[in-house]
């Protein structure tokens, strides 16, 4: 019989309010720019919208979830061991699908939410998507309730996920010792995520292990001689909440309205940066422009 098991994100919400607390407390007598109350505003508003987002649709994705359970291929129960079994694949999941929001703009149109603050503290984690439905990021999980896992199960771990997220928002916290670095996602390999500088674009893009983006190919570390500059490679300039939660949507729509036929559907499913006449930058554009750029410097 199926156990019944809490939302970790609602109980942890009081703790996320009292350590945000603490941190702007911290920040007013080391550093004040690292809160600026109309970013702060914004990003719990979008929180607070994306909660209410995802109470409306909760519904429908654990019903395609409990329908493709289904099919599945083996009958998973609920011994402990499971759990630890499910943490680690859900964790992998959304190595998977995290890495394709930064390199899809069907998915980044909704992600692109989270990236939009220049500022990085404990309330940009809270500066979350509305569209999250509608950009499928729920696909990812898919074939974990396929191979047997119950949902329920795997919503549970996928709670703990966000909440272990939460603290790696910080810059209050310098470097974990190297055991843990090597393994766990901590506050400087999530910083360097959050940067637009070109050797920090599109890295990163663990959830709990760091192992996925050392075995991917995908991990940056955080350089002392370069402090991350956080927010989009293109700034909002703007902290209206719904331009924040729709703007990448126009993007797609005007993008799509204006673009030949033939390179229509480029601009939903290509990596965001992409355009049919080269007129932008994707991030490897950008990277490799400047690894270029300083390899003639240097010679």
């Amino acid at each position: 019989m199926a156990p019944h098991l809490p939302d970790p994100v609602t109980l942890a919400i009081p703790g996320f309010v009292v350590l945000v607390l603490i941190e702007m407390l911290i920040a007013k007598r080391r550093d004040a720019t690292r809160y600026c109350p109309r970013d702060t505003l914004t990003s719990l508003l979008l929180g607070l919208g994306s909660t209410v987002a995802g109470v409306l649709a909760g519904g429908a994705v654990f019903a395609i979830a409990t329908w493709v359970h289904g099919f599945r291929l083996f009958d998973i129960g609920w011994a402990w061991y499971w759990f630890v079994v499910a943490f680690v694949l859900d964790d992998l999941a959304y190595y998977v699908f995290h890495r394709s929001a930064h390199r899809v703009r069907l998915f980044w149109a909704s992600h692109v939410v989270h990236h939009s603050s220049q500022h990085y503290n404990l309330s940009t984690a809270l500066r979350q998507t509305w569209t999250g439905f509608f950009s499928l990021g729920f696909l990812f999980r898919l074939p974990l309730f396929l191979v047997g896992f119950p949902p329920a199960m795997i919503f549970f771990v996928a709670g703990l996920n966000l909440v272990y997220q939460f603290w790696i928002h910080t810059e209050a916290v310098g470097r974990m010792p190297r055991w843990f670095e090597a393994v766990m996602n901590t506050p400087s390999h999530h910083r360097v995520h959050h940067g637009a500088n070109p050797r920090y674009l599109d890295r990163n893009y663990a959830g709990v292990f760091i192992v996925w983006d050392r075995l991917f190919g995908t991990f940056e570390p955080e350089h002392e001689g370069e402090r991350v500059r956080y927010g989009l490679v293109h700034d909002l300039g703007s902290f209206n909440v719904l331009w924040a939660a729709f703007h990448e949507w126009a993007g797609i729509a005007r993008d799509m309205w204006r673009a030949p036929w033939g390179s229509k559907l480029g601009y939903l499913l290509r990596e965001p940066g992409w355009s049919h006449d080269g007129s932008r930058e994707t991030s490897d554009m950008i990277r490799a422009a400047v690894t270029r750029r300083d390899g003639s410097t240097s010679n």
